[in-house]
């Protein structure tokens, strides 16, 4: 069954944090386009500038965590839209929300989610995510977690759900990402 079945009557947009290239998001802007969707945003949600330094005062989850090192995680605003424009997915559904997680997803405002795919690596951006989005999430929306079999990503997520008492049961996937119904 395909997303877009799944959520068709889930009221909300479609967010990612931790959009990298773009691809996950290119993919949810082309399941609306194919099944003429046009009252919903994907939202693109990233620094486009890498990870950040690891915070280990506020946040000790990410303690030794390297990814703000990797170059490759950097891939420009402009990059991105350039690759949903290969595909003619780049219109005034797709928003792009750029900075770090804890200075754009406040920002938000009250909009709903159906789909939330949470692709931060890191314990800061996850909890960061889980914390501003995931009141959002509407009854039967999906939480995904890319990066689960990270250890500050999943003592973030696994701290999340034990302090807001969620109880519904992960899913596991033959990949790495994990999901969840609210």
């Amino acid at each position: 069954m395909l997303l877009y079945d799944r959520c068709q009557y889930i009221k909300g947009d479609l967010i990612e944090t931790g959009a990298w290239r773009g691809g996950a998001c290119i993919f949810m802007r082309a399941i609306l386009a194919v099944h003429g969707v046009t009252d919903r945003c994907v939202f693109v949600a990233d620094s486009f500038k890498g990870l950040p330094k690891p915070d280990d005062d506020s946040f000790p989850g990410d303690k030794n965590d390297r990814h703000w090192t990797q170059e490759f995680l950097a891939v420009s605003v402009n990059q991105v839209r350039e690759n949903f424009k290969k595909y003619d997915l780049l219109d005034d559904q797709v928003v792009f929300l750029e900075g770090w997680f804890k200075d754009t997803l406040p920002k938000l405002g009250s909009e709903r989610i159906a789909v939330m795919r949470l692709d931060g690596d890191m314990y800061e951006s996850t909890w960061q995510a889980l914390t501003y989005l995931y009141p959002r999430l509407s009854p039967g929306g999906f939480c995904i977690i890319d990066d689960y079999h990270l250890g500050g990503c999943r003592k973030a997520v696994d701290e999340y759900r034990a302090n807001q008492e969620i109880i519904s049961p992960i899913v596991s996937t033959e990949a790495n990402p994990i999901y969840w119904r609210k």
